[in-house]
């Protein structure tokens, strides 16, 4: 295998869109195509319905994503397309204590996301494509925050480091009882996707100020309410229509220079 060989890489992909994602790559990439997952036995049993290639990965798990680095940079050189899909949600009707799920749900949907982008982000080669999976409920919550925090986290020039202090003390005034005393929305999904959807607008600014020539694009975007068993039968969209926009972004053309650290949903950018 060539390292100049293209590979796009799906984070949790053996099913719902992260599988949809794959099947839309399978046929659209000129490249391989990687469907990763936690369990080993899932993600093989998903690679038999299509053919893309496995990797296991927990996106929880740091020296899991070392691993899938390692593998990424000596056998491809690096990473044209990255999807950052995976994500968890507790159904309304769980019964696992709301700190729990708030820490569960932060841990997995924001600081996991952010730990495959710090290994990930950079092998992304010249004309790169990264798409974190965000969602409407982070535009929907943060209208919900307080005004102090709206500012804070729509300001051009927030630091990884001030939104990685903002998602911890979330978790802790959940614990405590006062996130809403705090300026928070009553929804830990909702901030882990703020969390989501900031990140980008920052790795974006990062990749404008230190790779500009290289012209990587990386966005945040959401699938819309999709039928899948994260979001239940009754989501009005189908997994198909689901995946039309972090499939769109992850395959802009060369050259094009938009959009770029946006939030885009049906193809479109949408402003928080």
């Amino acid at each position: 295998m060539s390292s100049r060989s293209r590979v796009a890489v799906v984070t949790e992909s053996n099913k719902g869109i992260g599988f949809a994602i794959v099947r839309d790559l399978c046929k659209k990439f000129s490249g391989d195509v990687i469907l990763t997952s936690r369990n080993p036995t899932l993600g093989q049993e998903a690679v038999k319905k299509l053919n893309p290639l496995f990797h296991q990965l927990d996106i929880t798990d740091p020296q899991s994503i070392r691993t899938l680095r390692g593998f990424l940079k000596e056998r491809y050189g690096g990473v044209d397309v990255l999807i950052n899909n995976a994500g968890m949600a507790f159904k309304i009707a769980d019964t696992t204590p709301s700190p729990i799920q708030a820490e569960v749900t932060m841990q997995t949907n924001f600081f996991g996301t952010r730990a495959v982008s710090a290994e990930l982000l950079p092998l992304i080669k010249p004309q790169g494509r990264v798409v974190n999976v965000s969602s409407m409920m982070s535009v929907l919550s943060l209208k919900k925050c307080s005004p102090e925090l709206q500012q804070i986290f729509r300001s051009d020039t927030i630091t990884e480091e001030e939104l990685v202090g903002l998602m911890k003390k979330f978790v802790e005034d959940a614990k405590n009882g006062v996130h809403q005393k705090e300026g928070w929305p009553n929804t830990a999904y909702g901030v882990s996707k703020i969390g989501v959807t900031v990140l980008s607008r920052i790795h974006a600014r990062q990749l404008n100020e230190q790779r500009k020539a290289d012209n990587i694009l990386l966005n945040a975007c959401c699938p819309g309410w999709v039928r899948t068993d994260m979001a239940g039968p009754k989501a009005p969209k189908s997994v198909k229509e689901g995946v039309e926009t972090p499939v769109y972004l992850a395959l802009l053309p060369p050259g094009v220079t938009e959009p770029h650290g946006q939030f885009v949903s049906e193809k479109k950018v949408e402003k928080g």
